[in-house]
């Protein structure tokens, strides 16, 4: 019986982690396991992804050409695709317009539709278009939860639409010293005893709420501040606020891009309290990551993350500046009582597991 070539675009993990990096590294840790379909992993910086995925059988890494967005859709992916005879090619969001195969598109939100003062007018514009035609034209479309599925079902008229759901990758649930962690931190940042958000920067996402209350609370004579993830669009109001600021204030303020993995992991796991304020997400994972790590967790409970309802007794309303400050206060008096009660929780419900076998069933679909 012959395999099924299955290309994966994989550039993104050329840029450092995000969203799209941790559905595509677990989902295909898991999908790897299966012997009866061989993979080809693209990207420019080939040795990344053997780091990640290794070495085996069933695996072959390509080697885009360039850097550039327009080429490797134009010119690069085909080429590759006629070349080693590709069944199927899996994306996020767009699609090559040239066609030489099956595609699989992972559409994981459409937030700039129904929240369009988040995001730039032409971002906006540029996006509907291709993402709807990328959807369009794919033979199987996926999307991340049951939010993002009814909302691209209402904008685009898109139905048979597969759920692979994010999960969390098991580096998360390791075992560590904390105050090991913790000592390191300091010896190589000189930052301790700090509250943490990992998330990349848009309006959307609210460092403003955080920095605000850390303020108005008076955090910063206790706690430092630490922020994770690279600028995707500007937060003028979070600019503003920290420029008003007195210089006391802005040195307990650490803001890392383009931090590895490993690095952010380390961070996470010796902070006092994860927060994620997010107004609009199409699954938002990184509080299930600080859950799983350990660590006392608050999340909003807006759009997609209103599923997360194990966090009900941590969630909050992200235009609700008072509810956000009186989870996180009542979350630093009380540390971590149920973390270990969430951890399994969190375990049972989901995991790559699951969204691989949704992945499989939707191929045959």
């Amino acid at each position: 019986m012959k395999k099924l070539n299955i290309f994966v675009d994989s550039h993104v993990f050329d840029d450092g982690f995000q969203g799209t990096t941790t559905y595509l590294k677990g989902l295909y840790q898991e999908l790897i396991k299966n012997s009866d379909k061989h993979f080809f992993f693209a990207a420019k910086n080939i040795k990344n992804l053997q780091d990640i995925f290794g070495l085996q059988d069933n695996i072959t890494y390509l080697k885009y050409a360039s850097g550039n967005k327009f080429y490797r859709l134009m010119i690069d992916i085909p080429k590759l695709v006629k070349k080693h005879k590709i069944d199927y090619a899996h994306f996020q969001y767009i699609v090559p317009p040239i066609k030489r195969c099956k595609y699989i598109v992972t559409v994981h939100d459409v937030l700039f539709i129904d929240f369009p003062d988040y995001f730039p007018f032409f971002n906006r514009v540029k996006n509907q278009f291709l993402f709807k035609v990328s959807a369009k034209i794919s033979d199987v479309v996926l999307t991340v939860s049951e939010y993002s599925k009814k909302q691209i079902e209402n904008h685009f008229g898109i139905n048979n639409i597969h759920i692979t759901t994010n999960a969390v990758s098991g580096e998360f649930f390791e075992a560590y010293k904390k105050e090991e962690i913790q000592k390191e931190i300091l010896k190589k940042y000189n930052i301790s005893n700090y509250l943490i958000y990992v998330s990349r920067w848009e309006p959307r996402k609210n460092h403003n709420l955080i920095l605000k209350s850390f303020v108005d609370l008076g955090l910063y004579k206790k706690y430092s501040l630490v922020f994770i993830g690279e600028i995707t669009f500007e937060n003028k109001e979070y600019t503003t606020l920290l420029n008003t600021l007195d210089i006391t204030i802005k040195e307990k303020i650490h803001s890392f891009e383009n931090l590895k993995f490993i690095e952010m992991l380390k961070f996470l796991r010796g902070s006092q309290v994860s927060m994620y304020p997010s107004l609009a997400e199409g699954f938002g994972i990184p509080p299930l990551e600080s859950v799983a790590a350990g660590i006392p967790t608050i999340t909003s409970n807006a759009t997609a993350m209103s599923d997360f309802d194990f966090l009900k007794e941590y969630s909050f309303n992200p235009l609700n500046q008072q509810e956000f400050e009186e989870k996180l206060l009542k979350t630093l008096r009380e540390g971590d009582i149920k973390v270990e009660e969430l951890r399994q929780y969190l375990k049972d419900k989901y995991s790559w597991e699951k969204s691989a076998r949704n992945y499989n069933l939707a191929l045959k679909a």
